[in-house]
């Protein structure tokens, strides 16, 4: 019994943690000002939240973007979708090498609110990100 109580408390706590699904008008209009300020042409947004942030998902000329927006109304960071094809040179080669066996899922180019692009492939559950020039930066779960 105390196994199956701990289990499911495990699972509540994954649950909580994780990004929640919000409908739109739960949103703070700031936030939402902020998202139509520089993605007016959206349509279909759905909504999550992260913890103090908010993530806008929505897709546009064909491509699927994810907007990260704090609760003052400043984006964060946005992350488009881009052809695997589209990645830097040296981040194919990194990942043709150390991945050699697995499928590309999917890849983006990321601008943080500096300015400064990254990119990042998905494979097997993990996203590797890379420099604008395509150098290895770091692994994370995805």
């Amino acid at each position: 019994m105390k196994k199956l109580l701990l289990l499911l408390l495990a699972i509540l706590c994954v649950g909580i943690t994780n990004a929640q699904k919000l409908p739109g008008k739960d949103v703070p209009s700031i936030v939402k000002s902020a998202l139509k300020s520089k993605f007016p042409n959206a349509k279909q947004v759905k909504w999550e939240q992260e913890k103090e942030h908010y993530e806008a998902s929505f897709k546009l000329n064909k491509k699927n973007y994810s907007v990260l927006i704090g609760t003052p109304g400043n984006i964060l960071e946005t992350e488009e979708e881009i052809k695997i094809e589209n990645l830097p040179v040296k981040a194919k080669a990194y990942l043709a090498k150390n991945y050699a066996k697995q499928k590309i899922k999917e890849a983006a180019k990321i601008t943080d609110h500096k300015g400064m692009i990254t990119y990042e492939a998905e494979i097997g559950g993990k996203d590797i990100i890379f420099d604008l020039q395509g150098n290895f930066l770091r692994e994370v779960n995805a």
